[in-house]
């Protein structure tokens, strides 16, 4: 059976309906001021691919590339990411009464972070559109990532990022020849002048949410979870929020999986994570309304949390109430707590962002909201060695 290289049929704004052409460069939806997805065949894809051919072929990212825009193999590009591991955590989940918890230790990747995986995807497509140059606004990891994939692709990259960012993150972003612009001012600041750049028309916005294939990258962590817990969900996936892409890109892995036929019964519960010095979404979810409010003064020592709204605010609500979850903060302090104990009783040294995943997770297994027998996911969207200088012994 002869099977499509990416079985992409088109782009959709998810709040109107409204189509747009996969072929084309494309941003978001004008009508709406939302993030496009990406739309398969997946009716053909179910009929003519197999889970198990794409268990079988070598491990990444792009073994699930049927399910990705490339159109062909030369358009694909890749320093390694994706198929991260795993872990149990036994001491860990012991000590609060779960006996299956995991941690997906996005770490691994290159650049250190999740960020690799949207990234690979989106600058490869950019590429292929005939893109040259791109920019983006970052709290850190997506900005060294960026800059390394631009760099593997041969393109032009800019990174605008607060003047406080991590300085490993600086560093990294230089070293793969990117032009590092420091911004006095948050990540919004960044993005409103990244964005000013990208409206001369010289400059394409890899912004969270403004184009649409970073997302693509990121939903392979849901396929991942499924194959690793035998074509099946966990009942629930704890995620760190500051832009939420990834939790909205996970949601999205769990729509189509089930569209697809390969994944049955009940989905997860997905849980946002954020700051207590920057929780737009936990507010928003508190209150019931479907979009966040600037967050006025932002801060946390999480700088990937520091996102004071989100541009994808109403996906991000939408998995929330669709999948059954919740959303709740966690203080600087549980999180640098959160960040030793996973390193002393797991041996992990996860990103502050990651680390506050534990923190909440302490909150959730304390209120009742788990069940003892649960299988939960941690994610560790990054590595701590680019937080020395934040780590508290």
């Amino acid at each position: 059976m002869t099977t499509n290289y990416s079985y992409l049929a088109g782009l959709s704004c998810p709040i109107c309906g409204r189509v747009f052409d996969a072929g084309r460069v494309q941003t978001y939806c004008p009508d709406c001021a939302s993030p496009l997805e990406a739309v398969y065949d997946l009716g053909r894809a179910g009929a003519e691919v197999r889970r198990e051919a794409i268990a079988a072929r070598p491990k990444g990212l792009w073994r699930w590339h049927e399910l990705l825009p490339a159109s062909a193999p030369g358009h694909t590009l890749s320093l390694g990411e994706g198929d991260t591991p795993l872990l149990p955590l036994p001491r860990t989940g012991s000590a609060l009464g779960l006996r299956h918890l995991y941690l997906k230790d996005e770490s691994l990747n290159p650049t250190g972070s999740f960020k690799a995986r949207g990234l690979a995807v989106a600058v490869a497509r950019a590429a292929e559109l005939g893109v040259k140059r791109l920019v983006i606004p970052t709290a850190g990891n997506a900005g060294g990532a960026l800059a390394f994939y631009a760099s593997r692709a041969g393109l032009q990259a800019r990174v605008y990022m607060p003047a406080d960012t991590p300085e490993a993150n600086q560093i990294e972003t230089r070293m793969a020849g990117a032009e590092v612009v420091l911004v006095d001012g948050l990540i919004n600041l960044a993005g409103k002048q990244a964005g000013e750049l990208a409206a001369t028309g010289e400059w394409f916005d890899m912004s969270t949410f403004k184009e649409p294939y970073r997302m693509e990258g990121k939903k392979i962590m849901g396929y991942e979870l499924a194959e690793a817990f035998g074509w099946s969900w966990p009942e629930v996936i704890i995620y760190p929020t500051g832009g939420g892409m990834g939790l909205v890109a996970i949601w999205k892995a769990v729509r189509e999986l089930s569209e697809l036929g390969w994944v049955l019964g009940r989905p997860p519960r997905m849980v946002a994570v954020q700051a207590a010095g920057c929780a737009p979404v936990v507010r928003a979810f508190e209150q019931g309304r479907d979009a966040c409010e600037l967050w006025e003064g932002a801060e946390t020592l999480a700088s990937g949390l520091r996102v004071p709204k989100s541009f994808g605010d109403k996906l991000i609500m939408r998995c929330l109430r669709e999948s059954g979850g919740t959303a709740l903060a966690v203080s600087d302090e549980q999180i640098l707590a959160a960040q030793r104990r996973l390193a002393r009783e797991e041996g992990i040294f996860a990103a502050p962002e990651g680390a506050a995943n534990l923190a909440a997770l302490e909150q959730l297994a304390a209120s009742g909201w788990l069940r003892p027998d649960e299988r939960v996911v941690l994610l560790n969207t990054g590595t701590g060695l680019k937080y020395l200088d934040r780590a508290a012994l």
